[in-house]
């Protein structure tokens, strides 16, 4: 789903952006180190392999994904991606979803901008539930998720398929009027 509105990020390090094809490979530079692909499900054997989401997340479809490109303010660098999937125009709800690289890692980044886009999906979209599924061992994910007022709401066994073995998660939600 493509916005003409987006979210403001008030970091001082970086600026959200509508993400483009162009993007996939700097996208792919990150999420292919294996700090970060300890922590994701993203099960990436190439760059061709992100290509078909950038269709989606430039269709006009209320229940398309939509990923916003994460940039340094000071020379444009993409170090991240966030944004929605799971999109239900029906139940007014979506699943947030952010990977950043290592390199600003610890800086209050991930916090500032899931605070921001929950926001915003909750005001501007009209959402009324934002959830996450957050791989157990992603210690970093739960503390931000924490730290955005996301109540932890159940353990989810075997959920997904994590490049051939089964993965448990944490499911964390966040509803409108619940700062």
């Amino acid at each position: 789903m493509k916005t003409a509105d987006l979210p403001v990020s008030t970091h001082p390090l970086v600026t959200v952006r509508h993400l483009q094809r162009d993007d996939a490979r700097a996208w792919y530079a990150y999420l292919a180190d294996p700090a970060v692909v300890e922590h994701t499900s993203w099960d990436l054997r190439g760059i061709v392999d992100l290509l078909p989401n950038f269709d989606a997340y430039a269709s006009a479809e209320p229940a398309s994904p939509m990923r916003l490109a994460v940039v340094l303010r000071d020379g444009g660098q993409l170090v991240g991606t966030i944004g929605f999937n799971a999109i239900s125009p029906q139940h007014r709800t979506a699943e947030i979803a952010y990977d950043l690289a290592p390199a600003v890692w610890g800086q209050g980044v991930a916090t500032s901008l899931v605070n921001a886009v929950v926001d915003w999906g909750l005001q501007r979209l009209g959402f009324v539930r934002i959830q996450a599924a957050v791989l157990d061992s992603n210690e970093r994910s739960i503390r931000v998720l924490e730290r955005c007022a996301f109540a932890r709401e159940g353990y989810l066994r075997c959920y997904r398929q994590i490049r051939g073995k089964s993965g448990n998660f944490w499911l964390y939600a966040r509803i409108a009027g619940n700062p």
